[in-house]
């Protein structure tokens, strides 16, 4: 039988954390990865070796202490990095895997990163970007983490040797909870990144608090499918980690299923879209065979009071379960909102799904649901550390959420007048809209600088339009924009559809029109007529994305500008 034990680490900054995990769980698996397709175990006290190696070999090189910059695919080799700077007293600085060359050279520049980590599928970009820093800038050493002749090995021999010989250099490091730890770049939905500092005390802050407010176990298998240089998923495998958990890696998108079962996920962590899709698989399942009446009774059933515990519903729906690998107990859900019926459908199969809010500034969750306090389509209740206010209420009790604790980063490299901006008294202004109801759960309504203010001063919150728009079974996302008519603004929306919808129903393009067209007309009967939708636009081509899924709506309404003429969406009216 499984412990329901915890473990709540009490470091004070990451190297303690680290330190303190591996004196009480020295040979329990940390990570398991692939190796030549085979399943290796690494231990926490492996893992501290490797990393005390690692650290000891870049005190060696004479950049122990300096900012490093990390580039690549979520690996072991790539977390290992991270650990032998933050831990050596460093300042890790994780880069977007997806970076153009010159978007590379502009934050390995604006960094000053002193040295470079990066794997072997990253090999093209970074040798450009540092061709295009010239003369100008200091160029950063480079060491290559995977693939024929990388460097991490050499590193990690040369301070192998360096501790045999006595060397004690990276044992001694003493950090401060208030010293830099991580340099994130924020993904830049509307303009150029910003490079968000956060300190030690500011991560292992947030580690407690998800530790305390949720149920990480020992035995827990974390899988490790966010990117790491997004705080969502850095901090995400932190947390196992301080908790003794194990992490994996995922090998891509569509080894999801495969890689649950075989490394016995018991926890993932993912963004609302991939979510999404697991759970429209899951009944797509059971459509096709024929079993949709049963499950939707034995929902029900289970709903009843004194039946439906946790695990009656695990072992009702085993089945669904196995399909998901058979051992996954927990989903948590963030970056963006989570379908409520996404959230309630997956908790009634018994896999507890919650959702949670934070942003890079603060390190990043401000608040989560609970499992034993779950309110679907809320983000939960706040971190207890954190303190979060609405300001500037409207009459709806809508307002910009503040937030203020432990967890607010120490501010943005090198921009005063930004961090000035959003930090005042050392409250956090969030830029996010949201509102508490009467049990205390933060719901998020949209974003700020998203709000649609019409010419009769009422505001439009596209995301409430899109949320419902999104339930529709062709749509696989949308987005709202204005438009000028006879000098007033009216709702566009754009629709990203499904292609497989028109194969499975059998509907033509111009049937598939007229059942939006419906579809659309039946919403606004529902919405103030200031909220409704006059065109819609349809295609199959996905919108342009953050790398966890936020749509760039600068960027896409610039390329609707570009793309689209209106004469030929006339036919598309309302």
């Amino acid at each position: 039988m499984q412990s329901k034990k915890c473990y709540i680490n009490k470091g004070g900054n990451l190297k303690e954390m680290l330190n303190l995990v591996v004196e009480k769980f020295p040979g329990k698996k940390a990570f398991m990865i692939k190796e030549k397709g085979k399943i290796r175990k690494i231990s926490f006290f492996e893992l501290l070796s490797e990393v005390r190696c690692i650290g000891t070999g870049l005190h060696c090189d004479g950049i122990m202490g300096e900012r490093i910059a990390i580039i690549g695919d979520n690996s072991y080799p790539w977390f290992c990095a991270f650990l032998s700077i933050v831990c050596g007293g460093g300042v890790a600085v994780p880069l977007d895997k997806g970076f153009t060359a010159a978007e590379l050279k502009n934050c390995l520049v604006r960094s000053k990163a002193k040295a470079l980590f990066y794997d072997e599928k990253h090999e093209k970009v970074v040798r450009e970007a540092i061709a295009e820093m010239g003369t100008d800038a200091e160029i950063p050493k480079l060491y290559r983490i995977t693939g024929d002749e990388e460097e991490l090995t050499v590193l990690k021999k040369a301070g192998e040797d360096a501790l045999v010989a006595g060397s004690s250099d990276f044992y001694d490091v003493a950090i401060k909870p208030e010293e830099l730890a991580v340099i994130l770049f924020t993904s830049g939905t509307t303009s150029m990144s910003k490079a968000v500092m956060l300190s030690h005390k500011n991560i292992m802050s947030n580690i407690r608090d998800m530790q305390c407010y949720e149920r990480f176990y020992p035995w827990d298998v974390n899988m490790a499918f966010l990117p790491l240089h997004h705080s969502f998923g850095l901090v995400g495998v932190l947390v196992f980690m301080a908790s003794g958990a194990c992490s994996v890696f995922c090998d891509g998108l569509k080894y999801i299923s495969k890689n649950l079962a075989e490394y016995g996920v018991t926890v993932f962590v993912g963004v609302p879209l991939l979510v999404e899709n697991m759970y429209k698989k899951i009944w797509h399942k059971i459509n096709k065979e024929n079993l949709t009446k049963k499950v939707e009774f034995a929902r029900r059933v289970t709903k009843l009071p004194g039946i439906g515990n946790l695990a009656v519903r695990r072992k009702i729906f085993r089945k669904i379960i196995d399909g998901l690998g058979g051992h996954l107990r927990l989903i948590i859900c963030g970056a963006a909102p989570l379908l409520p019926e996404t959230a309630a459908g997956l908790n009634d199969f018994g896999i507890v799904t919650i959702q949670g809010y934070g942003l890079t500034e603060t390190s990043p969750v401000v608040a989560a649901e609970r499992p034993e306090d779950l309110a679907a389509g809320s983000v939960g209740k706040p971190m207890p550390s954190v303190e979060v206010t609405i300001e500037n209420k409207d009459e709806n009790g809508i307002g910009e959420i503040v937030v203020k604790g432990p967890n607010v980063m120490m501010g943005y490299l090198d921009q005063p007048e930004e961090t000035a901006n959003v930090i005042k008294d050392g409250r956090f202004y969030t830029g996010d809209l949201g509102k508490f109801d009467d049990e205390g759960h933060l719901w998020i309504t949209g974003r700020k600088k998203n709000v649609i203010v019409m010419k009769n001063g009422k505001n439009v919150f596209p995301e409430e339009i899109e949320s419902i728009i999104d339930k529709l079974p062709y749509t696989s996302e949308s987005m709202l924009f204005t438009r000028e008519k006879h000098n007033e603004l009216v709702l566009w929306v754009k629709i990203v559809y499904k292609p497989e919808y028109l194969e499975d129903t059998g509907v033509t393009f111009a049937e598939f029109v007229q059942t939006v067209r419906s579809d659309l007309a039946a919403i606004n009967e529902k919405l103030p007529k200031y909220k409704h939708l006059h065109r819609f636009l349809l295609t199959d081509e996905p919108m342009i994305k953050t790398t966890t899924q936020k749509v760039k709506r600068n960027l896409e309404i610039e390329k609707i500008n570009q793309q689209w003429q209106e004469e030929l969406c006339y036919n598309n009216s309302i």
